[in-house]
């Protein structure tokens, strides 16, 4: 059974931290690249970051470039959001999500999580 679990959400005022975490299973972690999505109300869903186990190599939206940080433990096989210096705007559901492929890219998702919530205040 192949199964993403988000956790880590949360409530934090602006200018702070949290950091979530995406707990895979039922798949050989090192074929896939994982991929952090966000989705706020009455939005579309946007990719915000990703990484391939494989070979280490990290992506970011521009939004979120210098504030977020994606990493791996591979030996768990979870992968981690960094996110400091929190924004409002940043407010939303976030999803991670495996892709088939070893290259990073924010479309053809294979499996998704159900999110957690990330709320940011003023």
């Amino acid at each position: 059974e192949v199964q993403l679990v988000e956790s880590g959400g949360g409530l934090v005022q602006a200018g702070g931290s949290l950091r979530l975490s995406c707990a895979a299973s039922g798949f050989t972690f090192d074929d896939y690249v994982i991929v952090w999505f966000r989705q706020a109300p009455g939005k579309e869903r946007e990719g915000v970051s990703c990484i391939s186990s494989s070979d280490g190599r990290t992506y970011y939206a521009d939004s979120v470039k210098g504030r977020f940080a994606i990493s791996s433990d591979n030996a768990k096989n979870t992968v981690y959001l960094q996110m400091n210096s929190l924004k409002p705007a940043d407010t939303a559901v976030y999803f991670c999500a495996a892709r088939a492929s070893r290259v990073c890219r924010y479309y053809n998702m294979a499996y998704w999580g159900e999110g957690t919530l990330v709320t940011v205040s003023s």
